[in-house]
């Protein structure tokens, strides 16, 4: 039973439409469709509530910055006793290209500061996880200026047809509860 989704993202105006928040603006869009708000702060980070059938889930947008992210995650999850196999996370990720997603059960984080830290700080690589692709630069020395950029004009559209797509495969995750087979193959 999933119990937690987390977004990966950072805090602050700077970053709010960049590629690094890909998490953020994929939990922001699904909140808004369930007509529920980031209204409590809280393990630092900001929480939203809703009722599936009588499961409680949180969503948890943590504001300790990406490579600090496991913090929160931490907080949250010792607080309600929620285990690592019940925590979704939301993150973008370089080698996927644009637009694409990967649903998996468990992984590594591929190099991924925030992910890295929230296995470090669960003691487990054993969550699910939502990559979102975000694509690479062309050079290699570039990458943290280009994941800490704002999407380009023409990447929008792909951009919200991925962001729709993540919100769907979340929303039927909320409906079952879990994720199983079908529900992997439909959102990869």
């Amino acid at each position: 039973m999933i119990k937690l989704i987390v977004g990966l993202g950072n805090p602050g105006r700077e970053y709010e439409n960049t590629r690094h928040n890909v998490g953020w603006m994929v939990l922001d869009h699904l909140a808004e469709e369930l007509g529920i708000d980031f209204s409590k702060e809280k393990f630092k980070g900001k929480i939203a509530e809703l009722r599936a059938d009588d499961r409680k889930i949180f969503l948890l947008k943590p504001l300790t910055y990406m490579n600090l992210s496991g913090e929160s995650v931490e907080e949250i999850a010792r607080f309600y006793k929620i285990k690592p196999e019940e925590i979704l996370v939301i993150y973008d990720d370089l080698d996927l290209p644009l637009g694409k997603l990967r649903l998996r059960l468990k992984g590594s984080s591929g190099g991924h500061r925030g992910v890295a830290s929230v296995e470090q700080h669960l003691r487990s690589r054993n969550f699910p996880r939502l990559r979102v692709g975000i694509g690479r630069p062309e050079r290699k020395e570039e990458v943290v200026n280009y994941v800490l950029s704002p999407f380009r004009k023409e990447e929008i559209e792909t951009l919200k047809e991925a962001i729709e797509k993540a919100v769907n495969c979340l929303k039927e995750i909320l409906q079952k509860g879990e994720i199983d087979n079908k529900i992997m193959s439909k959102c990869n």
